[in-house]
């Protein structure tokens, strides 16, 4: 009787840490400033804005491949606590600092430009185009598991549109290959 007692009290705890692993996701943090057609580069941990068109769009596929993206409003008291995680520019040294702290598995550290083009020919819309280069890293050993980039465009009769619409197409493609480079990873 006390065979069976202890191997269903074993099997029970093994089922318990199966049904935790799986269920666990992981957590990712996007920090990709951004800068828009004659606009300024921002990025939500150095001012009180949200995520940027390029880092909506990367979330958006991210959540839906069943990946945890921290949201900005759950990391504001901790770069409420260290100024240097406010800089505009963060190190890669200072990104690993803050994805310890939160908890996360990977930063994804990068920037996004938007540019305008020339006229859609016999149109008034504007070309527009975006390009983004990041990092992919892993916080627990602060090693870059992949370098990647991507290009997106838009035409527009509104050049800061048509800009935040290439972002977006940007976030889009850049979001393929971190998907590819976290399950390699085996980061899910």
């Amino acid at each position: 009787m006390k065979k069976l007692i202890l191997f269903s009290v074993i099997l029970l705890g093994v089922f318990i840490a199966l049904s935790y692993a799986q269920g666990a996701k992981t957590k990712v943090i996007l920090l990709i400033s951004e800068q828009n057609i004659e606009g300024p580069q921002s990025a939500w941990w150095a001012s009180e804005v949200d995520l940027s068109a390029t880092e909506a769009a990367i979330a958006r596929r991210l959540i839906a491949q069943g990946y945890e993206v921290l949201e900005p409003s759950s990391l504001t008291q901790i770069i409420k606590q260290r100024p240097a995680f406010r800089m505009l520019a963060l190190s890669e040294q200072e990104s690993v600092k803050l994805g310890n702290l939160s908890k996360a598995d990977y930063v994804i550290l990068g920037r996004a430009v938007a540019s305008a083009g020339a006229n859609v020919p016999q149109s008034s819309m504007r070309s527009c185009f975006a390009n983004v280069t990041a990092k992919l890293i892993k916080v627990k050993d602060a090693k870059v598991v992949a370098y990647l980039d991507a290009s997106g465009n838009s035409a527009h009769m509104d050049v800061i549109t048509g800009g935040r619409e290439a972002l977006s197409s940007t976030g889009d493609n850049l979001a393929d290959k971190l998907i590819e480079a976290l399950s390699k990873e085996g980061g899910k």
